[in-house]
Parts: structure tokens; sequence; C-alpha cells
């Protein structure tokens, strides 16, 4: 069974924690084990990352950016990129926004941590049915990589 990590911040409305969720779904239902972990109420403990066999990233769109936190992470993952079990993971990312979106060019970098899965999902608002299925469908996507 693969472990699955879904690292994402969501805070005022909700909407990427609702796609985090919907990937959490699809990872499950193709037998991964799955931890949810919202930055926004507690930094993630770097040294955990070796334990996990797949990661979804999502974030929503501050200032044409990713968040804080999840940059934050990307920070402490760089202190360790050289340490074995941290580069070389399967990935997928998600993204929320008000309308902008152009945090998806910033998401990029994530390229240095292993092989993206799919392409991003993004949700202008509140992820629509068929924005959480492509959810879904990411994260199945990424659990059979």
């Amino acid at each position: 069974m693969s472990k699955a990590l879904v690292l994402y911040h969501s805070q005022q409305y909700g909407n990427t924690e609702k796609m985090a969720e919907a990937v959490a779904e699809g990872l499950t239902s193709e037998g991964c084990s799955v931890t949810l972990h919202n930055t926004n109420t507690t930094r993630f403990p770097i040294e955990e990352y070796t334990t996990y066999d797949l990661i979804a990233i999502g974030t929503p769109d501050y200032f044409s950016y990713m968040a804080g936190t999840i940059k934050t992470f990307l920070d402490d993952w760089y202190l360790h990129r050289n340490d074995p079990g941290y580069t070389g993971k399967p990935f997928a990312l998600f993204m929320s926004h008000g309308g902008g979106g152009r945090a998806k060019d910033s998401l990029t970098v994530f390229s240095r941590i292993g092989t993206q899965k799919g392409k991003i999902v993004s949700s202008s608002g509140s992820p629509s049915t068929p924005i959480l299925e492509q959810c879904r469908e990411l994260g199945k996507s990424l659990a059979r990589s």
C-alpha cells in the first residue's frame, strides 16, 4: 500500500481544503493510505517527508504566488534535498484562486522534488462539481504512478 501526503494551505473560504479532500478521495479509492496536512494549522515536520511515497500539493493564489506556508515547506525541503528519500517522488498540484490564477507559474519550482503527474487542477472560487471530479481523478492518477 502506498503512503500519500496531501499537503495544502487553506483558510478563509476552505476552497483549497475541499480540493485537497477530493484528491485524497481519489488516492484512497486506489488503495493509498492518505495523510491530509493543512499548513495553515501547523508547519509540516519535514523529517516525516521521507515516510511518504507520493505527494499532492495544494495552494491558494496569493498575489500571483503560492501561500507562504507552502513556500516554507519548499524551503524546509530544500535544506534536505541531498538527503536520502527527499527527491524522486511522484507529485501532483492543485490550486484555488479568485480569478487570476497566475500562481500556477510559481508552482514549476516543485519539479525539483520529483516527477509531476497530471496537469495542475485549478479552481476559480469555490470548486464546482466538475473541478472536484478532476481533483479525484488527479488523486487516482497520482496513486497509479
